[in-house]
C-alpha cells in the first residue's frame, strides 16, 4: 500500500501523529507482547502559577507524550505482531524537546495556542522516549508554513526567545539537577543548537546536566578531522551509547543529494556536517529500528488511504538500514530500504533537495531511544 502526501508548500514538516486509542491487536498475524515498564505517575507541580505554556509536561491533564505506545512489528516475510510499551514511572532523567516546523496558522509567527499540528507532532518524535525520561516541550512562536513561504515577514528572533525563556523555566522549576536529553528536529533543531552555544556549553554547571542533544535535520557543523570547532566547542559528536554530554546529527536520503540540497552541506571551509548513525555510533551500516505512526492526527500533510495498522504505531525492526557517508559533497545518512513488502512506502515528498526530511527521526526512533536508555544508565550527575 502506498501512502499518497499532500504537501502545504514546500516547507518543514514532520510525520503526523496517531491516535492515542486504538486497539492492542493487530489485524492479522500472530501476537507477542513485549514486556512493558511501569505508567507514569508524574511529578507535583510546585506552588507558584506556572504561565510558561507547555505543550507535554509530567502531570499535564492531556500529555501528548504520554500516549499509546502499542505498535504492530512488520518482519521482512510481512508477519505482523503486537507490541506493547509505556511511559516510566520515575525515570531518571528528563528530556526537553522542541518540535519542528508544523503550524499551518495563516500569520508568519505562531500564536501559543496548541492545535492538531503541535498535538500530532508531539506523538509522531516525542513520545515514545517517554519511556526512558520525562518529557518536557515548550509551545513557542515558531516560523510557519506561510512564514517560511513569505521569509520577510517572519520574526526569526521570537522562537528562540521563546525557547530561551522555557529552558530557563524549565531549569528554575523542574530540573532539580537532573540530566537532560536536548530532542530537536529542523526548525526545533537549529534553535537548540544555539541555545547549546549561547546557554549551554560555556556553562559548566549547565553543560554537566546535558546527558545528550539529538538535533536531526539542523545541519551541525564541526571541523574538518573533528568531532568539535563549529556549531559547538564543548559538545563533540556521540561515538557510543555510552557517551554523554555529546550530540547526535544526521539529515537522511535515500538517493545522492542534489548538488543544491538543503540539508549535509556547508559553505564553511574546513568544516563539513556532522552525520552520527543512532543505530551505529562507532560507525558503518547497519539495520535501522524504525517506528512510524500509522496514521494522520493532525498537521500540514494530509495522508490518505485507511490506516496502515489498528495499532497507534508501526514498527519496522528490519529491512532498513542506515550509513553515513558522503555522497555527492554533503554528509548524510544513506538510508536502504530492502522490505519485499514495504507497506509504508518511503519518498522525498518535498522535493529531492529535502531527502527524506520528514521521515528523519522515525526512521530511528527505537534506536534513539535505546541509545537514550543506555545513556541514561551511565549518566552520573
Amino acid at each position: 500500500m502506498r501512502i499518497r502526501v499532500v504537501v502545504v508548500a514546500a516547507v518543514v514538516v514532520a510525520l503526523a501523529a496517531c491516535s492515542s486509542s486504538s486497539p492492542k491487536t493487530a489485524s492479522n498475524g500472530p501476537t507477542t507482547t513485549v514486556t512493558s515498564v511501569s505508567s507514569t505517575t508524574g511529578t507535583p507541580a510546585p506552588s507558584t502559577p506556572d504561565r510558561q505554556v507547555w505543550l507535554c509536561k509530567p502531570g499535564l491533564a492531556s500529555n501528548p507524550c504520554v500516549s499509546d505506545l502499542t505498535a504492530t512489528a512488520v518482519a521482512q516475510d510481512g508477519t505482523k505482531t503486537v507490541e506493547h510499551a509505556q511511559p516510566a514511572r520515575d525515570p531518571k532523567i528528563d528530556c526537553f524537546y522542541v518540535y519542528p516546523t508544523v503550524s499551518n496558522q495563516t500569520t508568519p509567527n505562531a500564536n501559543l495556542k496548541i492545535d492538531p499540528a503541535e498535538i500530532g507532532v508531539a506523538i509522531a518524535q516525542a513520545s515514545r522516549f517517554s519511556q526512558v525520561c520525562h518529557v518536557y516541550a515548550p509551545m513557542y512562536r515558531q516560523v510557519t508554513v506561510f512564514g517560511l513561504v513569505q521569509r520577510d515577514k517572519a520574526n526569526r528572533v521570537i522562537p528562540y526567545a521563546d525557547v530561551v525563556r522555557a529552558w530557563n523555566d524549565y531549569l528554575a522549576r523542574y530540573n532539580d539537577g537532573r540530566g537532560v536529553v536536548l530532542i530537536g528536529h529542523s526548525q526545533g533543531a537549529f534553535i537548540l543548537e544555539q541555545l547549546i552555544a549561547n546557554q549551554i556549553e560555556n556553562n559548566e554547571s549547565v553543560r554537566r546536566r546535558l546527558v545528550s542533544a539529538i538535533l536531526l535535520g539542523g545541519n551541525v557543523t564541526v571541523k574538518d578531522g573533528s568531532d568539535v570547532g563549529g556549531s559547538f566547542h564543548n559538545v563533540p559528536a556521540c561515538h557510543s551509547d555510552h557517551d554523554v554530554g555529546c550530540v547526535i546529527a544526521y539529515s537522511s536520503f535515500d538517493q545522492p543529494p542534489p548538488e543544491n540540497s538543503l540539508f549535509g552541506r556547508t559553505r564553511t571551509e574546513g568544516q563539513h556536517v556532522l552525520c552520527t548513525n543512532p543505530a551505529a555510533l562507532g560507525g558503518g551500516s547497519e539495520t535501522l529500528d524504525a517506528y512510524f505512526p500509522s496514521r494522520r492526527l493532525g498537521g500540514p500533510i494530509n495522508f490518505t488511504l485507511k490506516p496502515l495498522a489498528r495499532t497507534p504505531w508501526l514498527h519496522y525492526p528490519e529491512g532498513l538500514t542506515g550509513k553515513c557517508q558522503k555522497e555527492s559533497g554533503a554528509n548524510v545518512l544513506h538510508i536502504t530500504d530492502a522490505r519485499p513488502q514495504p507497506g509504508l512506502v518511503l519518498r522525498d515528498a518535498l522535493g529531492p533537495t529535502w531527502g527524506l526530511h520528514v521521515y528523519d527521526v522515525n526512521l530511528t526512533l527505537g534506536n534513539l531511544v535505546d541509545v537514550v536508555r543506555s545513556e541514561a544508565g551511565a549518566y552520573r550527575p
